[in-house]
């Protein structure tokens, strides 16, 4: 332990020593004027950030039916003006220097800097690729701290001093040094994972020949395979012993199965329902009260949108235990049945063509698939039938063309006058009964 710690010191003593004898370097009278002429670029940066930032703002409040990628990337300039201006001039200082001096120490603070902050900016820009705000950040601090050691010559020693800061666990030797590159790879494989899945996700979709529930597998199962190799590759890029990994996710999955076996239940429920094809995006489904269309299919639910609006989240398991009508599924062909009744002296052969003839006035019903009307009963008051019609598009809603339908039913029997009865009561007075009014209690 003590050797350890002495190696950190060691580590940390020479990293300080090298900080140490590149700031004595600037106290020389020709860095001390380098060093006043970078002060004098970084506030000519910030004041013409300051004054061009108003104008740029107000140029971007003008920009309408752009892209939206164009204007983040223009968001994303404005926020790095000041970095972009301060190596610009440091750039042009440095010319100046070049110009006047003939010995490249003259300049070689200036040169340096502006080296800096040009690989900054152009790191910054380039991590914009980054989705997730903290793998960005720890994508461009990383780059940025790499970029500054590597130009300022102390990258040998800051890296000693890193992995000398470190815990050993017998022959695994875990180091600050190894984290940072192991989050810096694995947040760049991830930036490059992202890139491929939406690329091949797009063409995936864009594939007539594939069904849409066979894309959503595929998309999901490339997803997962380039994260779950971006993930390994990164820490195996940087040293990690991948064997005890996989002993502690082994003992991990057990305890898991046991805590989680509704979720498990759940993802494999949904790949079984991507494999069978029984649901996929658009199909419309019936569950218990719930009436909609599936909106989207997820790992442990799927996602049906009703009618009135609401999102229903239904697990994967429910679709594949319970009792689900999909009214879509082989096909979008779907009969609805509405149930009528007409007066005794209404002729039914009259009234079976005149329903009939309603129904195929109705934008929705079919005449490809005639509608059909049939006497289903004598009832108390009414000769009972049944309209039978067919659709194509259940997702513009059952109850809507329904109600369409009646209403032409309604307009047509009141063209030819035919009745609807309704129940009627008779009250009748029997011989020497007395009928008395009573005053209404007033308390």
């Amino acid at each position: 332990m003590e050797n350890e710690i002495q190696g950190v010191l060691v580590g940390l003593g020479d990293f300080w020593v090298s900080i140490r004898n590149f700031a004595t370097t600037l106290i020389l009278p020709s860095r001390l004027t380098q060093v006043a002429a970078a002060l004098v670029c970084f506030a000519l940066a910030w004041l013409t950030q300051r004054w061009i930032g108003h104008r740029y703002d107000a140029w971007m409040r003008g920009l309408e039916g752009r892209p939206k990628w164009q204007l983040r990337w223009l968001l994303v300039v404005k926020r790095r003006l000041t970095l972009s201006f301060f190596a610009a001039y440091l750039w042009l200082a440095a010319s100046g220097f070049a110009y006047a001096y003939a010995f490249p120490s003259r300049r070689y603070l200036l040169v340096l800097l502006a080296t800096i902050a040009t690989a900054w900016l152009l790191i910054r820009i380039a991590a914009q690729v980054v989705r997730n705000r903290f793998l960005r950040r720890l994508v461009i601090w990383g780059l940025s701290a790499y970029a500054a050691l590597y130009y300022l010559g102390f990258l040998d020693e800051a890296t000693k001093a890193l992995d000398d800061l470190a815990v050993n666990f017998g022959s695994f030797h875990l180091s600050v040094l190894t984290i940072l590159k192991a989050s810096v790879v694995t947040g760049i494989l991830f930036t490059l994972a992202r890139l491929v899945s939406s690329t091949a996700s797009g063409r995936i979709r864009k594939n007539d020949d594939i069904s849409p529930s066979m894309q959503v597998l595929a998309v999901k199962f490339l997803q997962i395979s380039l994260y779950g190799a971006a993930f390994f590759i990164g820490l195996k890029a940087v040293g990690f012993d991948l064997t005890g990994l996989a002993v502690l996710s082994g003992a991990i999955g057990v305890g898991l199965g046991f805590g989680l076996q509704k979720v498990v239940s759940n993802l494999v429920s949904g790949v079984i329902i991507l494999l069978d094809k029984s649901i996929k995006p658009g199909d419309v489904i019936s569950l218990g009260e719930t009436f909609g269309w599936i909106e989207a299919l997820g790992a442990r639910y799927v996602s049906v949108v009703t009618r009135d609006g609401k999102e229903y989240l239904i697990p994967n398991e429910d679709l594949i235990t319970g009792q689900v009508v999909n009214w879509s599924h082989s096909n979008d062909f779907v009969r609805l049945d509405i149930f009528f009744g007409t007066a005794y002296d209404d002729d039914p052969h009259k009234v079976r063509q005149l329903a009939i003839d309603a129904a195929k006035s109705v934008d929705r019903v079919l005449i490809s698939r005639p509608p059909v009307c049939h006497v289903i009963g004598f009832g108390d008051s009414s000769v009972d039938y049944i309209l039978r019609f067919w659709i194509s598009d259940p997702t513009g809603g059952l109850t809507n063309i329904r109600g369409n339908v009646f209403l032409a039913l309604w307009d047509t029997f009141r063209e030819n006058g035919v009745s609807i009865p309704f129940p009627q009561r008779e009250v009748k007075m029997l011989e020497g009964s007395k009928l008395e009014m009573t005053e209404p209690d007033q308390g």
